[in-house]
């Protein structure tokens, strides 16, 4: 009788190279797949890994510079933050993950897939809905919210002992057993020491960004050229170094995010599932672009429309964060922000200095920015006496809430 298959979600890391051989002790036929999704990792090594293990076969899916088309742009332009500091580095990357995950599971015949995610975390979540709305009748096996699996694995000293008896290679310790999600946009950190919120992370767990303190006493001038919102080309005012090709482009914007110390963040956040935990991140590129994308909205965008945009944007993290990419109201909500970034064109300057991305100048063909207006030193194209009237209509309801309250 055939062996039902099952393909899996392979990092290999610790908890999906002893996931991978647990399910074969099961008795599934397992194939691994890897994205490429620009972390580092010798996925050469991490493919014989896999097999010396006993995957029938490894898929190896490079899909950087969709990525950063499809699904860090996107969400960059609608300057969306998870609770208002998080700039969704690993929810980002788990949509493109599934997809092409159910995309393999179709092509070997597979009637599961399979994860690593913990069942007190965001990934586990992120995954399923998403396996789900691409393939309402897959099947899926989430071993960490399986009995049989918590019994034999109660935490990370014995994923790390079980590998030990089976020779499967690691570079997780017991005394540094840190956890990390590293892809294009970001790295983060979490377990070991950094679960207690009250200790200071080590400036030794950082590895995509130097020390702010250790950065270049002098900045780094940068211009980025939007069009629709979108960044098409990055120019370095330093060395004339110019980018424009999206991969390219933002894995420049990571190199000089990360020589000068940009885009670290540590923090404690809610989960989905209720359970508030820390993360460290590193997201150098993103952090310089984040800033860009608003500043240039500051010159080109409606006042209004960046309201209602404003009000969306929160919703849209949550969306992101909790793993509803694949949802109508993702949908509906990424076509209204399509709509918002119609000429948002120009170009912002930034200074990059010691952990810091300033911008520091902005120009826009489109902009809505009138110096003749706004100055100070020019009389004409507005008339200062209409803004008495102005001023009395919206002080109809202050006055009236006076006289109701009676305040002094």
């Amino acid at each position: 009788m055939a062996k039902e298959k099952v393909v899996l979600a392979y990092s290999g890391g610790l908890d999906t190279s002893v996931i991978l051989k647990w399910l074969l002790e099961q008795g599934y036929e397992v194939f691994a797949y890897m994205a490429d999704i620009g972390q580092d990792e010798d996925f050469q090594a991490a493919e014989q890994k896999a097999l010396k293990i006993g995957a029938s076969k490894v898929f190896i899916e490079d899909m950087k510079k969709e990525f950063v088309t499809d699904y860090i742009f996107p969400v960059f332009k609608s300057n969306t933050v998870y609770e208002g500091r998080y700039l969704l580095g690993t929810a980002i990357a788990r949509p493109i993950i599934a997809r092409k995950q159910i995309e393999i599971a179709k092509q070997v015949g597979a009637q599961y897939v399979s994860h690593g995610a913990t069942g007190k975390g965001n990934d586990q979540v992120r995954f399923e809905l998403s396996y789900y709305a691409l393939n309402p009748g897959i099947k899926v096996i989430a071993p960490w919210k399986n009995p049989d699996f918590l019994n034999a694995f109660q935490g990370r000293s014995d994923l790390l002992a079980y590998a030990e008896k089976h020779g499967i290679p690691t570079k997780q310790t017991a005394a540094k057993p840190y956890s990390e999600d590293d892809n294009l946009l970001h790295i983060s950190h979490e377990a070991g020491i950094l679960e207690d919120p009250g200790a200071v992370c080590d400036e030794s767990i950082y590895c995509r960004t130097v020390s702010p303190e250790k950065a270049p006493d002098t900045p780094t001038r940068i211009t980025i050229e939007f069009k629709n919102g979108i960044p098409v080309k990055v120019k370095n005012l330093e060395d004339g170094t110019e980018k424009t090709d999206a991969l390219d482009l933002f894995l420049y914007l990571n190199q000089l995010g990360s020589d000068n110390g940009i885009g670290r963040l540590d923090m404690v956040e809610n989960r989905f599932v209720g359970i508030k935990s820390r993360g460290v991140y590193e997201t150098p590129g993103g952090t310089i672009l984040h800033e860009a994308h608003k500043d240039i909205e500051g010159i080109a965008m409606d006042r209004e429309v960046m309201r209602l945009r404003d009000m969306l944007a929160p919703r849209l993290g949550e969306l992101v964060y909790y793993g509803f990419w694949f949802s109508p109201e993702m949908e509906f909500l990424m076509a209204a922000i399509d709509k918002s970034q119609e000429l948002i064109d120009g170009e912002v300057t930034l200074k990059l200095f010691k952990g810091v991305a300033y911008p520091i100048s902005r120009t826009s063909p489109s902009s809505l920015y009138n110096q003749n207006l706004s100055s100070m030193d020019i009389t004409g194209g507005y008339n200062q006496e209409d803004a008495e009237g102005f001023i009395r209509v919206n002080a109809i309801r202050l006055m009236a809430h006076r006289d109701i309250t009676g305040r002094n």
